[in-house]
């Protein structure tokens, strides 16, 4: 069966979302034609606003609305302590723990040579720059546990260190509720490594 034509471009462009495959996209696109002219209107104009609305953070690159981010612009977070991270959604993921007080810096990525990634793409010389300028005491690099991750972190230390400053890594380390039987032999060696006393 042929979809009309505009079905068949809703699902051609719902099915560009990451994540989203065919059968989403059908699922998606269904539920837009049965919903309400003014629900498909709020949706739409939703869409629009953020496209309009959103850009990233001069000094951290995450998304900000107004000329800095939310962290960025709160007076009672700690400027010399900054959380280096791949993506917005990691500083997301961060906050909601409630743990970290300091402030971020998104690099837009992780160095990743096979998809053309390199340090020039990434907003790290802005890093460098930032904690040359001599407020930062800290840098947590907070990038993800995979190859590129490590490549990035290990890449950021190295131009940091000589800066004076000091430079952590979140550890690593099994989820709660992870059986031990199957943690791969690197995660628990780091899950070793970051042990704490009880």
């Amino acid at each position: 069966m042929r979809y009309a034509p505009a079905i068949a471009r809703l699902l051609e462009e719902l099915e560009r979302l990451p994540g989203i495959g065919p059968k989403s996209a059908q699922r998606l696109a269904y539920h837009i034609l049965r919903a309400d002219e003014q629900e498909a209107a709020r949706l739409a104009e939703a869409v629009l606003e953020v496209k309009r609305s959103i850009h990233f953070c001069p000094r951290c690159f995450n998304f900000a609305q107004e000329e800095l981010c939310e962290v960025c612009s709160d007076a009672k977070r700690d400027p010399s302590i900054v959380c280096v991270v791949e993506e917005p959604r990691d500083v997301i993921a961060i906050e909601r723990t409630g743990e970290f007080h300091g402030v971020y810096h998104v690099l837009q990525g992780a160095i990743s040579p096979i998809d053309g990634m390199g340090p020039e793409q990434l907003r790290v010389r802005e890093l460098v720059d930032r904690v040359g300028a001599g407020d930062v005491v800290e840098v947590v690099i907070a990038t993800n546990p995979n190859v590129e991750g490590e490549t990035t972190a290990l890449y950021i230390a190295r131009l940091l260190k000589p800066l004076g400053v000091r430079v952590t890594r979140i550890a690593s380390g099994l989820p709660v509720g992870g059986d031990l039987e199957y943690a791969d032999e690197v995660t628990l060696g780091r899950a070793l490594e970051a042990r704490r006393e009880m």
